[in-house]
């Protein structure tokens, strides 16, 4: 299948962009809006996302089977990663996962559509419309897909034209979404926008800035501030800085049976995306006292990691990415040769995964591209207070605990920071009303018109 040049990362390499073209884009994309979007139901604009989505796990789909022969090379996942990464995804997105997220962020179904109200404004005499921003600028990070094809989905739904900003070779994923969405619906695709450049060139993000009604943002703390500093005032601005995450483990889990079953599911977490995303593990913390003790659940854990490498290789790394990997673990392997507090379990000529054991709570950030800590805390009292550290940037804690520890444990990380605390094992597959960062995504990019229908006499 040969691309069509619909969007402009299709040109070719040599085809260089100005702030002329950008401008024209912005303009062209806030007509299509009008025409083809601003007046679409939203059970309609859900029924034709989730064609798109379901066309993506079907074996065979065009789009699927380029994205999974051009991805490696563009994206550095391997191609079983990959399959997996596509196959968790498009499964979120959904008719029901759609309609999850207007519901949970706007209350009525239909709050796009017309002036509304859900039954608490009823009773109160009010109701409401909801609109989103004509033109919704993204500006995406790295070669993860799921944040820049979720916020094209959640861009749809509030009726927003988008000009989604790729960093330098990264577009490919987006960009095969974007003719996906095309192919489906033509006139919906004409108010989608792909493009790629260095973050940085001043004109061309200027001109794109100067037509946007809103700009989300995905990167580095620094990344958002140098964004936010260019943005003009009476443009919103929504940004998702950088977030670590963890697992915790509680003893009662541990029981000889169930070992095994916790191990593997922490790979998974581990394993998926090559760990590169914000919902990925650095750490899992694991109570002593169980019947599997820690030290024991590491080993575990190394033996599910050289599995899932059977399976679902790790991607190829950047030289210095090796080089990183090679010499954390040379300075492990030191201290593990001179301490039984410490352990290490990797794969032998190659850095495709790296388990490391510390009875030692403290929070260290992980190198990733599958490289994890393991460690022992007598409580969670001592594991919050190992991560202190980062409380104030920790996205999901991925739990492994009996029903009845659930609730209070999850209670107890909520209050110390956490946003999202999921089952171990699906801390990158979020549905898609979760609140990220713990914010409403949808709902960060609307704006409200209230209608009060009691008339109060003087």
């Amino acid at each position: 299948m040969n691309l069509p040049n619909y969007f402009l990362a299709d040109l070719p390499p040599e085809a260089a962009l100005n702030a002329k073209m950008v401008s024209e884009a912005g303009q062209a994309l806030r007509r299509n809006r009008e025409r083809f979007l601003a007046g679409r139901r939203t059970q309609s604009l859900i029924g034709a996302l989730a064609e798109v989505s379901k066309g993506w796990l079907k074996p065979g789909d065009p789009f699927r089977e380029m994205a999974l022969r051009l991805g490696p090379g563009a994206t550095g996942f391997s191609e079983q990663t990959l399959a997996f990464g596509l196959d968790t995804l498009f499964g979120t997105l959904t008719a029901s996962g759609m309609e999850a997220i207007v519901l949970q962020d706007l209350g009525h179904l239909e709050r796009l559509d017309q002036v509304v109200a859900s039954d608490s404004e009823e009773a109160g005499q009010r109701a409401a419309f909801a609109r989103g921003p004509e033109l919704l600028v993204h500006i995406a990070a790295g070669t993860l897909p799921n944040p820049v094809i979720v916020s094209m989905v959640v861009g749809l739904l509030a009726r927003s034209a988008q000009f989604v900003k790729c960093a330098s070779g990264t577009s490919l994923l987006p960009r095969l979404f974007a003719h996906s969405i095309y192919q489906s619906e033509p006139k919906l695709g004409a108010c989608l926008e792909v493009a790629e450049w260095k973050g940085g060139t001043e004109d061309l993000e200027s001109a794109l800035f100067a037509e946007a009604q809103c700009v989300t943002v995905t990167g580095t703390d620094q990344t958002l501030a140098d964004v936010r500093a260019r943005i003009p005032a009476h443009v919103r601005t929504v940004g998702y800085a950088h977030r670590v995450s963890l697992g915790y483990v509680t003893r009662d889990v541990l029981t000889s049976f169930n070992a095994h079953q916790v191990a593997a599911l922490a790979a998974r977490d581990v394993a998926a995306w090559d760990q590169v995303g914000c919902l990925s593990p650095h750490a899992i913390y694991v109570e002593s006292g169980g019947r599997v003790s820690p030290m024991e659940f590491a080993e575990l854990l190394g033996a599910e990691m050289a599995a899932l490498e059977r399976i679902r290789p790790r991607g190829r790394l950047h030289p210095e990415q090796s080089a990183a990997i090679a010499a954390r673990r040379s300075f492990y392997q030191v201290r593990a040769a001179h301490s039984p507090e410490t352990r290490i379990w990797c794969s032998p000529d190659s850095t495709a995964w790296t388990v490391v054991y510390e009875n030692e709570p403290s929070f260290v950030p992980s190198c990733l591209n599958r490289f994890i800590y393991v460690k022992s805390v007598e409580s969670l009292t001592q594991a919050l207070e190992g991560a202190a550290s980062v409380s104030h940037q920790v996205s999901t804690v991925g739990l492994a605990a009996s029903g009845s520890k659930t609730r209070s444990l999850a209670l107890e990380f909520a209050r110390w920071g956490a946003s999202r605390i999921c089952p171990l094992g699906q801390m990158q597959a979020p549905p898609l009303a979760w609140r990220h960062d713990g914010r409403p995504t949808l709902g960060d990019l609307i704006i409200w018109s209230d209608l009060e229908t009691h008339f109060h006499e003087a």
